[in-house]
């Protein structure tokens, strides 16, 4: 079977999400509840260790924002993550601890669980990012279908999402190559890793290589 639902991707103890994504059995049922969730959060957070910069969007004191970055509300940045220059957050965006996010990167509407880098160029939307994934420069989401039809997911079964936007799920550890697409409705597992130049779609199980159109993997 399909190993997809959210106990099968991530590990929670690496998110501030917790507790909403507990309650989802897969991952996607999360997107439409990132905004309230954010929201929730951030009036948990400790002003001593996060500053309100402005309506809806807390930053750690630890972190580092460039002053060129661009935020909108709702959003978290957590704690000795790094927000490059020219960076376009524009809200219900959840940035987990030790992240970066890099130049030109843009994110909506995800959670990026600890560790996460997307550092040059990246697109990130309508996504769930595991923990300590890494996004090679110029590797995006590709999270509407050219028909505009609400998205499913294909594995060995199809599974009908509802949502007219979805990007990928990235399990824990994932590595997406340079300039890959991830199209609507990818599921990544665990521990796999992606090549430079793939356009990737579907389910991918864990602990696999995808060499493009060669094929997938399993890793040695």
């Amino acid at each position: 079977m399909d190993a997809i639902k959210v106990k099968d991707l991530y590990d929670l103890t690496h998110t501030r999400a917790a507790q909403m994504l507990s309650v989802c059995d897969y991952p996607w049922e999360a997107l439409d509840r990132i905004k309230e969730t954010v929201l929730a959060i951030g009036k948990t957070l400790d002003p001593e260790e996060y500053d309100q910069v402005q309506d809806g969007v807390w930053i750690a004191k630890s972190a580092s924002v460039a002053q060129t970055a661009t935020i909108t509300a709702p959003c978290i940045i957590g704690e000795e993550t790094e927000v490059r220059p020219g960076a376009f957050l524009r809200g219900s965006i959840l940035v987990g601890d030790g992240c970066v996010v890099g130049n030109s990167t843009e994110l909506k509407n995800c959670i990026l669980f600890d560790g996460v880098q997307v550092p040059h160029y990246n697109y990130v939307g309508d996504s769930i990012v595991g923990y300590m994934a890494h996004m090679g420069a110029g590797a995006i989401t590709s999270n509407v279908k050219g028909d505009k039809k609400p998205v499913v997911v294909h594995g060995e079964n199809n599974y009908e999402t509802g949502c007219k936007k979805f990007g990928a799920m990235l399990g824990d550890y994932a590595e997406i190559g340079c300039n890959s697409v991830l199209n609507p409705g990818t599921v990544i597992g665990r521990d796999t890793q992606v090549y430079p130049l793939s356009s990737v779609r579907g389910v991918v199980p864990a602990r696999c290589i995808v060499k493009g159109e060669r094929g997938v993997f399993p890793k040695k």
